[in-house]
């Protein structure tokens, strides 16, 4: 286990690096052009990529070995970031104020594939647990890879915001490129137990072979059910991602709201951490399955009154089941899916579960605005129960979260009576 946790440390500075970067470049691009519609434009593009890119990336990891997977991903960032460093260095500063600037586009979309690229080692660290960890012990050890990354998400919001606040833009290249460096040095010395190259013919490691991991996955029964609930579940979730800044921001000011997201980040580490030490039972799908309902019970009240303090308890529990949930998805796949498929169906999974967030953040601002803000507003919402709700444009977001909360328990609730969650939930156990 020495190895695998070099390699977590390992995976952690380049996480840390990959999403400080992006961060510290929204938060940029908005300081530089003041343009709401540029920085909402660059967060659907990069969800967009990301849902897409994950049929290629996976395929990546299947092709070559994990360790050289991991060392394109730190060399391809490496470039891209100092492609970016070399652009930003060589064109005025007056350039990138303006949001319909082609240079400031390339920028941005360099620096977009840059942590992109990272994803690569993500689908390869799922597909390392597999090979480095004996099974029994793969549920903790997932619990481990959604604890450094909540230890990145943490570090690198509020480290990103510090250097582009104190430093620039530019500095914040030099340390990710130095810092890439270091990772690369470092992924050189680890030893990886990997005999070869897991496939089933040549042929089948040279092309992205969608066809053939829809095969893999049909295998399992009920595997398609869970992912395409997981997608769903995304979907709502995306309900959130879009709109609990502007719920937030009506309840406190923007520095306390900081500090607050700054806290309640920890939960991504608290639930890593508690399935790293106690794992996730014997059958993770029923564990999964349960915390969903944790969540979106949650959901339901988090927002029932205008109050900062019921928010962040509901957020809190909400970001602790995070790990629990991405843990529990990973083991079933990791014990399922032969390890010569694991890069290809975990890529597929990222693809189809995460297509679902730019979908979200497209429709949902037009729904809350044109239909649940005046709803709550002046409308028959605001009549009915305004009186004990509350009333106003924050209180027809806090309804549109409620609704979701309903509707997701309600999907839960029904996927637990399927034929595939009965089958998959057994198959589980007699694999």
């Amino acid at each position: 286990m020495k190895a695998f946790y070099a390699t977590l440390a390992n995976s952690l500075a380049a996480f840390l690096t990959n999403t400080s970067v992006w961060f510290a470049v929204t938060f940029w691009l908005y300081l530089e052009t003041r343009s709401v519609f540029a920085t909402s434009v660059m967060a659907g593009v990069y969800l967009a990529t990301v849902a897409f890119s994950g049929f290629f990336l996976g395929s990546v990891v299947d092709r070559y070995k994990k360790k050289t997977s991991m060392l394109l991903s730190s060399v391809a960032s490496l470039i891209l970031y100092s492609l970016a460093l070399i652009i930003y260095i060589s064109t005025p500063a007056k350039v990138f104020t303006n949001p319909g600037s082609v240079v400031l586009w390339v920028f941005v979309v360099l620096n977009l594939f840059g942590a992109i690229a990272g994803n690569i080692r993500s689908i390869a660290l799922s597909t390392l647990v597999t090979i480095m960890v004996p099974e029994p012990d793969r549920d903790k050890a997932n619990g481990m890879v959604g604890t450094i990354n909540g230890v990145s998400f943490l570090i690198s919001s509020i480290f990103s915001g510090m250097i582009i606040g104190f430093m620039g833009v530019m500095w914040m290249l030099i340390i990710a490129i130095a810092i890439k460096i270091l990772v690369l040095l470092h992924l050189f010395t680890l030893k990886i137990d990997e005999k070869g190259i897991m496939h089933i013919d040549e042929a089948d490691t040279k092309k992205i072979d969608i066809k053939g991991t829809i095969a893999a996955v049909k295998k399992v029964p009920g595997l398609f059910g869970l992912i395409f609930f997981n997608t769903f579940n995304n979907f709502l979730g995306g309900v959130f991602m879009s709109l609990m800044d502007a719920y937030g921001l009506s309840l406190v000011t923007v520095q306390v709201w900081g500090v607050f997201w700054g806290v309640l980040s920890t939960g991504f580490i608290i639930g890593g951490i508690v399935v790293a030490r106690t794992g996730l039972g014997k059958n993770p799908l029923i564990t999964l399955f349960r915390s969903n309902i944790i969540m979106w019970t949650i959901c339901v009240f988090f927002t029932i009154q205008a109050s900062i303090i019921l928010l962040g308890i509901g957020m809190f529990v909400y970001l602790c089941l995070i790990p629990v949930v991405e843990a529990c998805e990973q083991t079933i796949m990791q014990k399922m899916i032969p390890p010569e498929r694991q890069g290809r169906v975990f890529g597929f999974a990222q693809s189809i579960e995460q297509a679902a967030s730019p979908i979200t953040a497209f429709i949902i601002g037009p729904v809350a605005q044109f239909i649940f803000i005046p709803f709550m507003t002046n409308g028959r919402g605001a009549e009915l129960i305004g009186q004990w709700f509350g009333t106003g444009a924050d209180r027809g977001i806090a309804l549109l979260f409620t609704v979701t909360g309903i509707i997701g328990l309600m999907v839960t609730l029904a996927a637990m009576r399927t034929y595939a969650y009965r089958k998959l939930a057994g198959q589980y156990v007699t694999v």
